[in-house]
């Protein structure tokens, strides 16, 4: 009991009591180290936590597309580098709004902001063999980055399946569909912002556990 009223604590200490808009890009990492208590949305190989307000609107088998309502999440899953154990070391772009590594719980990462077009930041999350891309405006980067995080460091893998999806040759298309260790904010053509074409899907995950 004693280690939920903990967790509650810390919570609240960086999402409620500060003001989000408030915070620093390192505050923000911070979150990183808070656990989440459970995941709540399943797919081939891995599962993983979808934050209160958002909802799936499209989905393939490692890519996912997340609305919050404004902003659109693009979600890449890098199952073959997850059983592979691929390591990578995060270079510093100095060119970047905002460049950061990131380490914790034996896996590693990067933050990188950059500035888009028409006054718009990209921002990339990479994280636990998982990454989120975002085109946002610069009032929104503190709120997709919680949102990114949140989802990124839930992720949990299913070894079996996804070695069985690999003796399948399942997924070879993988490795040359994206490399989520390169930063599309060095390659301008690496991401578009949405058309608004797609069709959100109609069921919206329910999510009980987010503290606000």
């Amino acid at each position: 009991m004693k280690k939920i009223i903990l967790i509650i604590a810390v919570l609240m200490l960086v999402t409620g009591c500060s003001n989000i808009k408030d915070l620093s890009y390192d505050e923000i990492i911070k979150n990183i180290a808070t656990p989440i208590s459970r995941t709540n949305t399943y797919r081939t190989g891995y599962k993983y936590y979808l934050p209160r307000g958002m909802q799936v609107t499209d989905s393939s088998l490692f890519n996912e597309v997340l609305d919050d309502g404004k902003n659109i999440y693009y979600l890449y899953v890098d199952a073959v580098s997850y059983i592979n154990k691929v390591d990578y070391n995060y270079k510093i772009n100095e060119k970047s709004e905002y460049s950061k590594s990131i380490k914790y719980d034996n896996k590693s990462g990067y933050v990188e902001i950059n500035l888009y077009e028409n006054n718009k930041y990209l921002v990339e999350i990479m994280y636990n063999y998982a990454k989120i891309e975002m085109i946002v405006d610069k009032e929104d980067i503190n709120k997709v980055m919680l949102s990114a995080i949140s989802i990124l460091k839930s992720v949990e893998y299913n070894d079996s399946v996804i070695a069985n999806l690999l003796e399948d040759n399942v997924l070879d298309f993988a490795e040359e569909e994206l490399d989520i260790f390169n930063t599309a904010g060095r390659d301008n053509d690496y991401i578009q912002i949405d058309d608004g074409s797609y069709q959100p899907v109609e069921d919206e995950i329910p999510d009980t556990d987010l503290i606000n």
